[in-house]
């Protein structure tokens, strides 16, 4: 039923999504206290108040364009993109290395990995969806042509790090909260997030350089520009000392369209098993 209503839905033009999600995403910022809470928890630690409205009407443009991105065909939904700075992974690529790509949950990040499908093979970090009937919905919508998915067990990290030793690209969502064992406390916007330590140990373990990308979204439903940028941090000596490195590279990328981060995610919660950070979060 899910499935047929997606497909369905993919066929509405982009524009008329995007004005959908936007009304769908003030009918629930003002229905959920909870939801409205949490957004602006979040807005206002980061110091992005300010940009409130816009984050309400963004959150629900990223929920009504899934059916397009998801079910739409990858050329039709490739149009409405434009791919910036792909030299910079080219350039490892071609050297060899293997490449790391990493995305937030900043603007229509489902877009990247299609994108880079069309360059070359990409291994992504897959976490199955709670929900059952999500499953058949969201690893069909992942799992396209070049497009391989490896789920978040020892053996998808294996299947990582392979990927990595044969010169071939992987991707990783760094700000999706991790489970107990896989994490470390690291601050992100000043406060301590549980933050994965897999994408330094990667960069560590195979010497593939990490590449940050994002996809903005245009105003109008006029498509995305996707943007890759190079992780120009120092390399540090430990892991727990570039997962913070990468932490504070994801701020500097949600800086370039703040209002286009999905406030609403529980980005500091405590796993289960996971002892609570030793400081409390700041005032």
């Amino acid at each position: 039923m899910l499935v047929s209503l997606f497909r369905l839905l993919s066929k509405l033009p982009l524009p008329f999504l995007h004005a959908i999600g936007t009304a769908g995403g003030w009918l629930v910022y003002l229905a959920s206290s909870s939801y409205r809470h949490k957004l602006k928890e979040n807005l206002t630690r980061a110091g992005y108040q300010a940009d409130l409205p816009q984050a309400v009407s963004e959150s629900g443009k990223s929920m009504f364009e899934l059916p397009f991105i998801w079910c739409a065909s990858p050329q039709r939904v490739l149009r409405t993109a434009v791919i910036e700075n792909w030299e910079l992974a080219q350039a490892a690529l071609d050297a060899r290395t293997g490449v790391i790509f990493l995305t937030p949950h900043l603007g229509c990040f489902e877009i990247i990995a299609q994108a880079i499908a069309t360059k070359t093979s990409l291994t992504a970090l897959y976490r199955p969806p709670r929900k059952a009937a999500l499953k058949p919905l969201i690893e069909g919508a992942r799992g396209r042509h070049n497009l391989l998915l490896a789920p978040a067990s020892l053996a998808g990290v294996r299947t990582l790090f392979k990927a990595l030793k044969k010169g071939q690209a992987i991707g990783l969502l760094p700000d999706q909260v991790p489970q107990n064992g896989e994490g470390i406390w690291a601050d992100f916007f000043g406060r301590p997030a549980y933050t994965m330590t897999l994408p330094a140990k990667l960069q560590q373990m195979s010497g593939a350089p990490i590449i940050l990308s994002y996809a903005e979204r245009l105003p109008l439903g006029r498509g995305y520009v996707i943007r890759f940028v190079p992780f120009e941090e120092t390399p540090s000596h430990t892991p727990e000392q570039r997962t913070l490195a990468i932490n504070q590279a994801m701020e500097r990328l949600i800086a370039r369209c703040p209002a286009q981060y999905i406030w609403s995610y529980n980005r500091y919660k405590t796993p289960p098993g996971v002892a609570p950070a030793a400081r409390e979060p700041q005032a």
